[in-house]
């Protein structure tokens, strides 16, 4: 059986190879193909929002795939978009909803917003790597957890960034040997003990993030030698990290399944 970083250095060492592999697949090309064929026609929330093959690409690409569910909720986050700190999606501490209002950004662009690099390439690249990592869960949530820590580990700046992430907070309680029962204890002590045993400013670094995923794998095969491990206790359904309790509060504000 391949070790969780044999796997983790077979589609790192290669990731235009990787992404290439996945773009291939016939699902995916298909609804990358629809996707760029039709975006660029989309001048208003109204329009993305009725193109549910759109409205899921987008939100997938984001990794929200388990949110599509709650339009009132993204039409809030596209309509209010992020240029104000009181617009909705910066007050999340989730920054998925703030990636995806910059992608489509209606509220500064109007019509022109699809016209845009990031509406379109940028999405599609977005899409790629959530479906690379997703279909790498598949085989081992290990390599999953790893890539996923890889791509985000340079917006990490302090311990409650860790700790506002599942995915990111198993990856590092894993590399350093930190009990999952620590989870239920204070945040800020937890915060605190975290910049105390890590040097935070060392995930801006690519070279040094590698050296502490390659910690995480070995002790993640340790613990998981048959990679037995529930995907969904840190990626809600199929993608992202688990719904935050904010969230939740919003959700509870809003008519869901409105169009």
């Amino acid at each position: 059986m391949t070790t969780t970083y044999t796997s983790y250095q077979l589609i790192t060492k290669d990731m235009t190879s990787s992404i290439e592999r996945i773009a291939k697949k016939s699902d995916v090309s298909r609804d990358t193909e629809y996707y760029l064929s039709k975006i660029g026609d989309v001048k208003s929330v109204d329009d993305f929002m009725a193109d549910t093959r759109l409205y899921n690409y987008a939100l997938k690409a984001h990794g929200l795939e388990d949110m599509n569910y709650a339009k009132a909720f993204i039409r809030k986050v596209l309509t209010e978009g992020v240029a104000s700190d009181d617009a909705f999606a910066n007050k999340l501490s989730d920054t998925r909803y703030a990636e995806l209002a910059k992608s489509l950004n209606f509220q500064a662009y109007g019509a022109a917003a699809t016209s845009f690099t990031a509406a379109q390439k940028g999405v599609v690249d977005k899409y790629m790597r959530q479906t690379l990592e997703e279909d790498a869960g598949n085989e081992n949530t290990g390599v999953r957890l790893a890539l996923y820590f890889e791509r985000n580990a340079a917006n990490i700046k302090t311990g409650m960034d860790i700790l506002a992430d599942d995915a990111l907070g198993q990856v590092v309680r894993t590399a350093l040997g930190i009990p999952s029962e620590v989870a239920a204890s204070d945040i800020d002590k937890q915060a605190a003990y975290l910049e105390r045993v890590l040097d935070i400013e060392d995930f801006q670094d690519p070279e040094k993030v590698g050296k502490f995923l390659e910690r995480f794998t070995a002790m993640w095969e340790l613990q998981n030698p048959s990679d037995n491990y529930d995907p969904l206790t840190v990626f809600g359904t199929s993608s992202g990290y688990g719904i935050s309790s904010d969230l939740l509060l919003s959700l509870n504000t809003l008519k869901l399944g409105g169009s």
